[in-house]
Protein backbone atom coordinates (compact mmCIF):
# COMPACT_ATOMS: atom_id res chain seq x y z
CA UNK A 1 0.00 0.00 0.00
CA UNK A 2 1.20 3.51 -0.82
CA UNK A 3 0.05 6.69 0.91
CA UNK A 4 0.62 9.66 -1.42
CA UNK A 5 0.45 13.15 0.06
CA UNK A 6 -1.39 15.40 -2.39
CA UNK A 7 -1.33 18.61 -0.33
CA UNK A 8 1.01 21.60 -0.20
CA UNK A 9 2.82 22.54 2.98
CA UNK A 10 1.52 25.64 4.76
CA UNK A 11 4.29 27.89 6.07
CA UNK A 12 4.35 31.38 7.51
CA UNK A 13 4.40 33.89 4.66
CA UNK A 14 3.93 31.19 2.02
CA UNK A 15 1.48 31.35 -0.85
CA UNK A 16 -2.23 31.59 -0.24
CA UNK A 17 -4.74 32.15 -3.03
CA UNK A 18 -3.44 35.02 -5.22
CA UNK A 19 -4.49 38.35 -3.74
CA UNK A 20 -5.28 36.90 -0.31
CA UNK A 21 -3.05 37.34 2.76
CA UNK A 22 -0.43 34.70 3.49
CA UNK A 23 -0.64 32.71 6.72
CA UNK A 24 1.15 33.90 9.85
CA UNK A 25 2.45 31.18 12.18
CA UNK A 26 3.84 32.21 15.54
CA UNK A 27 3.91 31.25 19.23
CA UNK A 28 1.17 31.92 21.77
CA UNK A 29 3.03 30.24 24.67
CA UNK A 30 6.74 29.49 24.37
CA UNK A 31 8.83 26.85 26.19
CA UNK A 32 10.15 29.27 28.80
CA UNK A 33 6.76 30.81 29.41
CA UNK A 34 5.30 27.41 30.30
CA UNK A 35 7.80 26.81 33.11
CA UNK A 36 5.68 28.69 35.63
CA UNK A 37 2.76 26.32 35.08
CA UNK A 38 4.38 22.88 34.93
CA UNK A 39 6.77 20.85 37.03
CA UNK A 40 10.54 21.19 36.60
CA UNK A 41 11.60 19.40 33.42
CA UNK A 42 8.12 19.59 31.90
CA UNK A 43 7.51 22.23 29.25
CA UNK A 44 5.11 22.87 26.40
CA UNK A 45 4.78 25.15 23.41
CA UNK A 46 1.41 26.34 22.07
CA UNK A 47 1.49 27.63 18.52
CA UNK A 48 -0.89 30.01 16.80
CA UNK A 49 -1.82 30.43 13.16
CA UNK A 50 -3.71 33.19 11.39
CA UNK A 51 -4.97 32.35 7.91
CA UNK A 52 -7.82 32.69 5.49
CA UNK A 53 -9.77 29.57 4.58
CA UNK A 54 -8.40 29.56 1.04
CA UNK A 55 -4.83 28.69 1.98
CA UNK A 56 -2.66 25.85 0.74
CA UNK A 57 -4.60 22.85 -0.51
CA UNK A 58 -8.17 23.49 0.60
CA UNK A 59 -11.71 22.21 0.31
CA UNK A 60 -14.79 24.22 -0.67
CA UNK A 61 -18.20 23.40 0.76
CA UNK A 62 -21.47 24.81 -0.62
CA UNK A 63 -21.33 27.60 2.02
CA UNK A 64 -18.37 29.03 0.10
CA UNK A 65 -20.74 29.91 -2.76
CA UNK A 66 -24.27 29.82 -1.36
CA UNK A 67 -25.68 31.54 1.71
CA UNK A 68 -27.86 28.57 2.56
CA UNK A 69 -25.28 25.90 1.72
CA UNK A 70 -23.81 23.59 4.34
CA UNK A 71 -20.47 24.62 5.82
CA UNK A 72 -17.50 22.72 7.26
CA UNK A 73 -19.46 21.69 10.32
CA UNK A 74 -22.16 20.20 8.10
CA UNK A 75 -19.77 18.34 5.80
CA UNK A 76 -20.40 14.58 6.12
CA UNK A 77 -17.20 12.62 6.67
CA UNK A 78 -18.35 10.05 4.14
CA UNK A 79 -18.18 12.81 1.51
CA UNK A 80 -14.42 13.23 1.92
CA UNK A 81 -12.97 10.03 3.44
CA UNK A 82 -11.76 6.98 1.51
CA UNK A 83 -13.63 7.87 -1.66
CA UNK A 84 -12.89 5.64 -4.64
CA UNK A 85 -10.87 7.85 -6.95
CA UNK A 86 -10.41 8.34 -10.66
CA UNK A 87 -7.58 10.36 -12.20
CA UNK A 88 -7.99 12.36 -15.40
CA UNK A 89 -4.76 13.58 -16.97
CA UNK A 90 -4.95 16.44 -19.46
CA UNK A 91 -2.76 19.05 -21.10
CA UNK A 92 -5.73 21.25 -22.04
CA UNK A 93 -6.20 24.72 -20.61
CA UNK A 94 -10.00 24.64 -21.00
CA UNK A 95 -10.86 21.13 -19.81
CA UNK A 96 -14.08 20.22 -21.56
CA UNK A 97 -16.49 17.34 -21.06
CA UNK A 98 -14.51 15.36 -23.64
CA UNK A 99 -11.81 14.80 -21.03
CA UNK A 100 -14.31 12.69 -19.09
CA UNK A 101 -15.57 10.58 -21.99
CA UNK A 102 -15.69 6.96 -20.93
CA UNK A 103 -14.72 7.81 -17.33
CA UNK A 104 -16.89 6.34 -14.60
CA UNK A 105 -17.25 9.26 -12.17
CA UNK A 106 -20.34 8.19 -10.20
CA UNK A 107 -19.61 8.15 -6.48
CA UNK A 108 -15.94 8.90 -7.10
CA UNK A 109 -13.44 11.60 -6.29
CA UNK A 110 -12.53 12.94 -9.72
CA UNK A 111 -8.98 14.32 -9.62
CA UNK A 112 -7.79 16.37 -12.59
CA UNK A 113 -4.04 16.27 -13.19
CA UNK A 114 -2.81 19.23 -15.25
CA UNK A 115 0.75 19.59 -13.92
CA UNK A 116 0.12 23.25 -13.03
CA UNK A 117 1.30 22.66 -9.47
CA UNK A 118 4.86 22.94 -10.78
CA UNK A 119 4.34 26.73 -10.67
CA UNK A 120 3.38 26.75 -6.97
CA UNK A 121 4.75 29.77 -5.08
CA UNK A 122 5.64 31.59 -8.29
CA UNK A 123 3.83 34.48 -10.00
CA UNK A 124 3.07 32.10 -12.85
CA UNK A 125 0.82 29.97 -10.63
CA UNK A 126 -1.96 32.57 -10.48
CA UNK A 127 -1.70 33.61 -14.14
CA UNK A 128 -4.88 33.90 -16.19
CA UNK A 129 -3.93 31.03 -18.47
CA UNK A 130 -4.11 28.36 -15.76
CA UNK A 131 -6.05 25.17 -16.55
CA UNK A 132 -9.72 25.07 -15.54
CA UNK A 133 -12.90 23.11 -16.14
CA UNK A 134 -15.52 24.38 -18.53
CA UNK A 135 -19.12 24.92 -17.49
CA UNK A 136 -20.15 21.98 -19.67
CA UNK A 137 -17.65 19.71 -17.92
CA UNK A 138 -19.06 20.74 -14.54
CA UNK A 139 -22.60 20.02 -15.73
CA UNK A 140 -21.46 16.60 -16.92
CA UNK A 141 -19.75 15.73 -13.61
CA UNK A 142 -22.77 16.82 -11.58
CA UNK A 143 -25.25 14.98 -13.79
CA UNK A 144 -23.15 11.81 -13.71
CA UNK A 145 -22.92 11.82 -9.93
CA UNK A 146 -19.30 12.69 -9.10
CA UNK A 147 -18.75 12.66 -5.33
CA UNK A 148 -15.92 15.23 -5.24
CA UNK A 149 -13.86 17.15 -7.79
CA UNK A 150 -10.22 18.14 -7.29
CA UNK A 151 -7.62 19.89 -9.43
CA UNK A 152 -3.90 20.72 -9.16
CA UNK A 153 -4.45 24.22 -10.56
CA UNK A 154 -5.08 27.60 -8.94
CA UNK A 155 -8.82 27.42 -9.59
CA UNK A 156 -11.31 24.95 -10.98
CA UNK A 157 -12.93 27.92 -12.80
CA UNK A 158 -11.62 30.29 -15.44
CA UNK A 159 -10.41 33.40 -13.58
CA UNK A 160 -9.33 35.43 -16.62
CA UNK A 161 -10.99 38.72 -17.53
CA UNK A 162 -12.92 36.84 -20.21
CA UNK A 163 -14.88 35.09 -17.45
CA UNK A 164 -16.15 38.47 -16.16
CA UNK A 165 -16.17 37.12 -12.61
CA UNK A 166 -18.48 34.22 -13.40
CA UNK A 167 -17.73 30.96 -11.60
CA UNK A 168 -19.96 28.36 -13.31
CA UNK A 169 -17.98 25.34 -12.11
CA UNK A 170 -18.10 26.33 -8.45
CA UNK A 171 -21.76 27.26 -8.89
CA UNK A 172 -22.78 23.96 -10.47
CA UNK A 173 -20.75 21.57 -8.33
CA UNK A 174 -21.45 23.25 -4.99
CA UNK A 175 -25.15 23.58 -5.80
CA UNK A 176 -25.13 19.80 -6.21
CA UNK A 177 -23.38 19.37 -2.85
CA UNK A 178 -20.15 18.21 -4.50
CA UNK A 179 -17.08 19.39 -2.54
CA UNK A 180 -14.19 20.93 -4.49
CA UNK A 181 -10.51 20.56 -3.60
CA UNK A 182 -8.12 23.03 -5.25
CA UNK A 183 -4.31 23.34 -5.25
CA UNK A 184 -3.60 19.63 -5.19
CA UNK A 185 -0.07 18.44 -5.96
CA UNK A 186 1.91 15.27 -6.75
CA UNK A 187 -0.89 13.77 -8.81
CA UNK A 188 1.87 12.56 -11.13
CA UNK A 189 2.76 9.98 -8.47
CA UNK A 190 -0.55 8.17 -8.92
CA UNK A 191 -0.37 5.12 -11.16
CA UNK A 192 -3.09 3.29 -13.06
CA UNK A 193 -3.84 1.14 -9.99
CA UNK A 194 -7.10 1.78 -8.05
CA UNK A 195 -6.88 4.35 -5.28
CA UNK A 196 -8.96 6.06 -2.64
CA UNK A 197 -8.90 9.77 -1.85
CA UNK A 198 -9.26 11.54 1.50
CA UNK A 199 -9.31 15.29 2.23
CA UNK A 200 -10.62 16.21 5.68
CA UNK A 201 -10.88 19.81 6.94
CA UNK A 202 -11.51 20.77 10.56
CA UNK A 203 -15.12 20.97 11.75
CA UNK A 204 -15.61 24.75 11.94
CA UNK A 205 -19.07 26.23 12.20
CA UNK A 206 -19.51 29.24 9.94
CA UNK A 207 -16.64 28.63 7.50
CA UNK A 208 -17.12 27.44 3.94
CA UNK A 209 -13.50 26.61 3.08
CA UNK A 210 -10.44 25.33 4.93
CA UNK A 211 -7.07 23.67 4.27
CA UNK A 212 -6.97 19.88 4.15
CA UNK A 213 -4.37 17.15 4.36
CA UNK A 214 -5.29 15.47 1.10
CA UNK A 215 -3.90 12.05 0.29
CA UNK A 216 -4.43 9.01 -1.85
CA UNK A 217 -4.16 5.42 -0.70
CA UNK A 218 -3.14 3.16 -3.53
CA UNK A 219 -2.59 -0.57 -3.62
CA UNK A 220 -3.67 -3.44 -1.40
CA UNK A 221 -4.34 -2.62 2.25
Amino acid sequence: MRIIDLSHEIASGAAAYPGLPSPVIDTYLDWEGSHGTYAVGTEFRIGRITLVGNTGTYLDTPAHRYRDGFDLSGLPLEAVVELPGVLVRTADRAISLGAFDGVDVRGRAVLVHTGWCRHWETERYGADDHPYLTAEAADCLAERGAALVGIDSVNVDDTSTVSAGRRPVHSTLLAAGIPIVEHLCQLDRLTAAPFTFTAVPVKVNGLGTFPVRAYARQGAS
